[in-house]
Parts: structure tokens; sequence; C-alpha cells
């Protein structure tokens, strides 16, 4: 300790020099319990999760009271996730929704509900605040278009007795791929 400066001595290479060891511990400690990489090239686009979109749909259509569809979607389309859900309050109803990784990669997920437009888009978005900001007509249909290309958009159509949102961030190609295979698309036998 006699050979020490005195602590009002001490600047600020002192304080990264002692700092170098600790940061060194730390990434030790992190490379030995596997919690970080290091990937040069960026990461990667880790394995799709496999979900059975035919069973989940079906199901759906038997326990819920209204009209589901199961549309037919472009091949290099992969299925990857589903929930049902209930929207409460009185122009609320049960919800279906099924996800989709479209061609490009982007995210598209159908929403199928007996709730009213008003209820149904808020319940969907979350936490993000999105306004109407346009039209889109497929097939002769008028989708209501929530949000901005670029950003996560929601279209929202009404079938009769559902509601039926379009969601994520596929582009206005791949919303309209999936609008017209619903216009075609028969409600399944419950």
């Amino acid at each position: 300790m006699a050979n020490s400066k005195p602590r009002i001595l001490n600047n600020n290479r002192d304080m990264v020099w002692s700092l170098i060891p600790l940061v060194i511990a730390c990434l030790l400690i992190a490379g030995v319990a596997s919690q970080c990489s290091l990937s040069p090239g960026g990461p990667k686009q880790g394995p799709i999760p496999n979900f059975d979109i035919d069973t989940a749909l079906q199901y759906d259509a038997s326990q819920i009271g209204f009209p589901v569809r199961n549309p037919v979607v472009p091949e290099d389309w992969t299925p990857n996730s589903g929930s049902s859900a209930t929207i409460s309050g009185d122009n609320g109803g049960p919800v279906s929704t099924v996800g989709y990784i479209t061609g490009s990669g982007a995210y598209l997920q159908l929403t199928q509900t007996s709730a009213v437009e008003d209820v149904l888009v808020p319940f969907v978005a979350g936490d993000e605040t999105v306004y109407a900001s346009g039209a889109q007509s497929v097939s002769g249909r008028d989708w209501v278009v929530y949000g901005e290309e670029g950003s996560r958009t929601y279209w929202v159509s009404d079938f009769g007795d559902v509601r039926i949102l379009l969601g994520g961030t596929a582009t206005t190609e791949e919303f309209t791929t999936l609008a017209q295979a619903l216009e075609v698309t028969e409600p399944l036998a419950p």
C-alpha cells in the first residue's frame, strides 16, 4: 500500500484499467452460460415453428358460433401460429387467429370474429394506436385499412356474421392475395 497513489490522484485511466478485468469476467461467465454468441454476418432466421392450421381452424369452427374460413394460401406461405380468445363486452365475442410467414418472410395474421370492428381493431393492435388510413377493394369487397404500409398494417372487412381482420408486416400484394383467397373460401362445417 505504501507505493499506491493517494486517492485524489486517481483519474479516468485508472478507472478504465480497473474495469477491464470485470468486463472480461462478465464475458467469460456469459460465454460459459451460453448466453451470448458472435455472429459476424448478422442474425440468421431460425426455423419457422410448425403449426397445424387445418386442425386449429376446424376446432374453432366446431366451438365458435360463427362461420370460420380456412383459405388456401400460396405454397411458399408457412402457417406458424394460432390462438383463440374472447373480446369481452356487449360488442365483443370469440376470436380465432392464425398466422403465416409469407414467401417474402413477412408475418400476416388472419383474425375472424363476431365482434364489431370498433372493438376488434384495438383488441388486435394492443398498445399500438392505429387509425383508419384508407380503403382497399378486393374482388368487389371493401376493406378498411388501418396503419401505413411499411409498418404494421390492418385490413378489416365485414363478411355478414363475421368480421375478418388481416394484420401484419406483409406487402399490399400479400394482403390482397389473402383477401382474394378468403373471398372464394366457403366456411368450414361446424
